[in-house]
């Protein structure tokens, strides 16, 4: 089965071909010579994994994938949230990272969680699967490993943030791979 991911990112890309095994074949959006840029302008992550999945599928006529990812911290109401990736600098992790440190000064409420919402489209329209994984930030960073708010935030269990954690061991519990595991599981009941 041909799937194309809403991405022209080939670690994205590569990740979800390695989780979905040789049934697939993953393409990007760089492999349909697409590069306009897919505004998302969501007020969600299932609105902003919809845009691109939808857009993908109506492009090419090829069951699409769309995906949006986020970290949710309790004590700041949800943010950054949906605006993750361009919290304080448009993917300027270490000014996002430092902005959520700022307003998180003077909480004892650390709890926070990643989360990513697929949305799967084809000719019967959409379908969703969220992967989420709970923890703690820290007061500063930790570690040089992952990317994004990986060195401020250990998932519940653990005692290393993502950034400290092989990446191997970061993706058996990582809230993409939930995410694709329940996509999976909805392919293999079709």
């Amino acid at each position: 089965m041909e799937l194309l991911v809403a991405t022209h990112n080939v670690h994205k890309k590569e990740e979800i071909q390695q989780i979905l095994g040789d049934g697939f074949v993953v393409k990007s959006l760089t492999d349909y010579n697409i590069h306009e840029e897919i505004v998302e302008d969501g007020d969600s992550f299932n609105a902003n994994a919809l845009i691109k999945a939808k857009y993908c599928f109506e492009k090419t006529g090829i069951p699409s994938l769309g995906d949006d990812s986020g970290l949710v911290v309790e004590s700041l109401d949800g943010r950054p949230g949906i605006f993750s990736a361009r919290y304080a600098g448009d993917h300027d992790f270490a000014k996002n990272i430092e902005k959520v440190l700022i307003e998180m000064e003077g909480f004892e409420n650390r709890k926070a969680y990643f989360i990513t919402v697929l949305c799967y489209y084809d000719e019967n329209g959409a379908k969703y699967f969220d992967g989420r994984v709970h923890g703690n930030l820290l007061n500063e960073n930790k570690g040089f490993k992952g990317f994004g708010y990986d060195p401020i935030f250990v998932p519940e269990g653990y005692d290393k943030t993502f950034a400290e954690m092989d990446p191997q061991d970061k993706n058996k519990i990582s809230h993409r791979k939930k995410a694709l595991d329940l996509f999976l599981d909805f392919l293999k009941e079709q």
